[in-house]
């Protein structure tokens, strides 16, 4: 990934410097995560990498969308790495208490670039409110970033994370892929069809669970 990539100047010169200023900022907290992906051959931090990625699957399945799903968007990971999940008791209440403080801090975070970017209180408390999940279930941006943050998933994430539970059988794989689909939207799912390169290795499973239906 470029530095700055075409899109991402795009997104700029659309929005103007306080939205230039809230990326550059996500960028540099997002730039230390220790933990690194191969993006193009390249290594690159995790999150930096899925900060990008989110903002690029955000413009190719809703190009229209404004400058505050895009803040939403490329903060839902901030500084993930500075909360380890090993830091919560390895049980299933531990894992809902470490997503809950991930959620809640990703959100303060944003909070706090935002203001410092010269956005007012509100915008930053909208954002705030999405990266954090705690928007109402019926606000339209709500949504939208639920099928991004699946979409990314998919493509980006799906195939490693089979591959690190050899454990699991195709029904309990299926029952995963249920679970992720109820999270989207119909239009969603029609994105993860058009727009999303899905992993060839999964395209069977990922069919069939189409087929059946996740209701």
């Amino acid at each position: 990934m470029q530095q700055l990539s075409s899109l991402e100047a795009q997104l700029i010169a659309n929005f103007g410097e306080r939205f230039a200023q809230a990326v550059a900022a996500c960028d540099a907290r997002n730039r230390l995560d220790p933990n690194q992906t191969i993006v193009d051959g390249q290594p690159v931090p995790k999150e930096l990498a899925y900060a990008r990625r989110m903002t690029e699957m955000l413009h190719r399945y809703r190009p229209e969308s404004g400058e505050l799903l895009h803040l939403a968007a490329r903060g839902q990971h901030i500084e993930r790495w500075t909360l380890p999940r090993d830091a919560y008791p390895m049980t299933r209440p531990g894992y809902h208490q470490w997503r809950t403080r991930l959620k809640t801090y990703h959100g303060e975070v944003m909070s706090e670039i935002m203001q410092a970017a010269g956005y007012d209180a509100a915008a930053a408390n909208e954002v705030a409110l999405l990266v954090s999940k705690k928007a109402s279930a019926t606000d339209a941006q709500m949504q939208v970033l639920e099928d991004v943050i699946v979409m990314v998933f998919v493509e980006y994430y799906l195939e490693d994370f089979v591959a690190q539970h050899p454990e699991y059988d195709i029904p309990k794989w299926k029952d995963i892929l249920k679970k992720t689909l109820r999270k989207v939207s119909a239009a969603g799912v029609e994105g993860l069809v058009q727009k999303v390169n899905l992993p060839q290795a999964l395209l069977p499973l990922i069919q069939e669970v189409m087929q059946e239906g996740w209701a």
